[in-house]
């Protein structure tokens, strides 16, 4: 859309926020693949592909069975409790307005349900919208009410989910689909919410630089050459990359002292579980925060299988790709050859199971800028 381009990757990202916000309005009166196809569209505001972004007016109703004007199927009646849309219908949702709202991004950032005051989730969450009154020309405020469970809900149905992924290989003299057990979910973590989870990883970074974290938690080896020695943040379980000086093989150490999973990183997993991200049955335990600066790299590997299948990885701060393949090939320092990539957009989710984590081996070539990644394991007991 030529509009688009007029506005910079700030504007559109807090765009694509504020119409987030007010999609329980925008998707009142519409079924759920009308719902699904707005919700992409304003999620798609902030990508580089702005090209290929189609207006709302120009959203059509494929697959949906009324009428473009007169389409007011009740989302309830289209649940898909397979793929994740939430069951308890929305009971309530923001008054219509005579133009359109007007809404901060103080406001926008403070509408953060990561750590509600209320866990029960019974306390409303308000935002205030400006309007203009038709009849005497002035703005008016108004406080417009949604409870948490309200605005978790609407988020979860706006999550994109991609598990078809494919890479035939040969593989012990048979084709096989690679990438089997892959997932990509996208939107599971907000800008409001990623801003918080990254502050919160730089105050760990600080601590550990000052020696304030237990022994093997922080890690910062010295850079010897391009994309080697990243820096690191180990809870929950100390996991030894290679052979180290007292002699330890690569695996989990069980006799060394790393701090617990901070109360954030635990709501953070919560979180992936509700949302069916993870399953139930793997709740990780543990995490390894991956810090790169630019250049940092992780080579190919396979996982270790000291941890349960399936694991994820949650990306923070910058886009970067992530490489597939049976047989990666090292071109250069920070640089590889492989079958298929994935891009893995700020604030997405990807799991990893199956072929995906045991069959293909993956890495993450020389990142353009600064990077967080934070991936999560159940320890093998």
């Amino acid at each position: 859309d030529p509009l688009l381009l007029e506005y910079d990757d700030k504007d559109l990202r807090i765009a694509s926020e504020f119409l987030s916000n007010w999609l329980p309005f925008l998707s009142r009166d519409l079924c759920q693949s009308c719902t699904q196809k707005l919700s992409h569209s304003i999620q798609s505001l902030h990508t580089d592909e702005i090209d290929s972004v189609p207006s709302t007016a120009d959203v059509d109703c494929n697959g949906c069975d009324q009428d473009q004007g007169t389409c007011s199927v009740s989302c309830e009646d289209n649940v898909d409790n397979n793929d994740g849309r939430y069951e308890a219908e929305m009971e309530t949702a923001p008054p219509a307005t005579s133009e359109t709202p007007k809404i901060s991004w103080a406001d926008m950032a403070t509408d953060n349900v990561l750590f509600p005051e209320d866990e029960t989730g019974s306390n409303p969450s308000c935002i205030t919208a400006v309007e203009s009154s038709p009849a005497s020309g002035n703005d008016v405020k108004k406080k417009v009410v949604w409870t948490r469970d309200q605005r978790e809900a609407f988020r979860f149905n706006a999550i994109e989910r991609k598990k078809d992924f494919k890479c035939f290989e040969k593989v012990k003299g048979h084709y096989v689909n690679i990438l089997e057990g892959l997932e990509l979910h996208k939107g599971i973590f907000s800008g409001a919410e990623q801003k918080r989870i990254v502050k919160l990883v730089e105050e760990l970074v600080e601590l550990g630089k000052n020696n304030k974290l237990k022994e093997r938690t922080y890690s910062a080896p010295q850079k010897w050459m391009r994309g080697k020695g990243r820096v690191t943040l180990q809870f929950g379980c100390c996991y030894n990359y290679a052979v180290d000086k007292k002699g330890n093989p690569p695996g989990i150490l069980q006799d060394e002292m790393v701090d617990p999973l901070p109360d954030l990183f635990k709501t953070m997993i919560k979180r992936l579980v509700k949302w069916r991200v993870l399953p139930p049955s793997c709740v990780p335990d543990s995490c390894i925060v991956n810090i790169y600066e630019e250049g940092d790299c992780i080579p190919p590997h396979i996982d270790s299988h000291d941890f349960v299948r399936p694991f994820c990885t949650v990306s923070f701060l910058s886009e970067c790709e992530i490489l597939f393949g049976s047989n990666l090939k090292i071109v250069a320092p920070g640089e590889f050859s492989g079958s298929f990539a994935i891009p893995l957009p700020i604030g997405s989710v990807l799991v990893l199971n199956g072929n995906g984590a045991d069959v293909a081996k993956h890495c993450v070539p020389a990142v353009p800028s600064q990077r967080y990644s934070r991936k999560t394991d159940l320890e093998k007991k």
